[in-house]
């Protein structure tokens, strides 16, 4: 199986580029966007570092859709916590929502698309092999082009979507997979609990470029 990777920043990519160096990678470049192609174990593995936001993170995934013929693609990154998470938990995405959508002023709730699908579902067997790992919890997940940092925000969104989590990618990759009918998983981490204080939360856990996401991941990729 071909596998993309897409992940948004600099110290989300790191821990995946030392992994990659153990498995023997090469370096190139798609698209303006610097990537890793490596192998684990009978699994063929691209990975994209996209940027940050779902304009960046659906662009990166239908390159890999539409120029390297990816069988599925699985994001990962840190999250805010809304409900139900708490800093360190490692989530995966069972749904996804961009919260951000908005044309409520046509007569249409927040977050409801003019079309037949508008809340994404994750690929059972990746969230299979996900959850077969001791440590990782299910969520539902909500997207948007921001960072969450505003209590009174996060509580409408958890009260309006019944999300667990936050982020700046899941929902706009989701949407592409759907369209392209290709497996898609999002692994997450929580750094923040998405109130006032979640930027230095956040930037505290950014910047150790920890390998416990991509630690997860590997063993997804080996479950499938």
């Amino acid at each position: 199986m071909k596998i993309g990777f897409v992940i948004a920043d600099d110290n989300e990519y790191a821990p995946v580029l030392e992994n990659a160096e153990k498995y023997g990678c090469k370096k190139v470049t798609r698209r303006n966007r610097e990537s890793v192609e490596f192998n684990i174990e009978k699994h063929e593995i691209i990975a994209v570092k996209c940027g940050i936001g779902k304009v960046n993170a659906a662009s990166a995934a239908a390159f890999l859709i539409a120029d390297d013929n990816v069988d599925a693609i699985i994001n990962f990154g840190l999250s805010g916590a809304v409900s139900g998470l708490l800093k360190g938990d490692i989530v995966a995405g069972t749904s996804f929502t961009e919260c951000d959508f908005d044309i409520s002023p046509l007569g249409l709730p927040v977050g409801v698309k003019p079309q037949d699908v508008y809340v994404y579902e994750a690929d059972g067997a990746m969230v299979k092999a996900a959850l077969s790992i001791a440590g990782v919890k299910s969520a539902k997940c909500g997207c948007g082009d921001f960072f969450l940092s505003d209590r009174e925000k996060k509580d409408f969104y958890k009260e309006t979507f019944g999300i667990n989590e936050f982020d700046m990618e899941t929902g706009a990759i989701a949407s592409v997979c759907h369209d392209a009918d290709i497996p898609f998983a999002a692994i997450r981490q929580i750094s923040d609990d998405a109130d006032d204080a979640a930027s230095e939360s956040y930037k505290e856990m950014n910047d150790k470029c920890e390998d416990s996401l991509i630690d997860v991941v590997i063993q997804i990729v080996k479950n499938l």
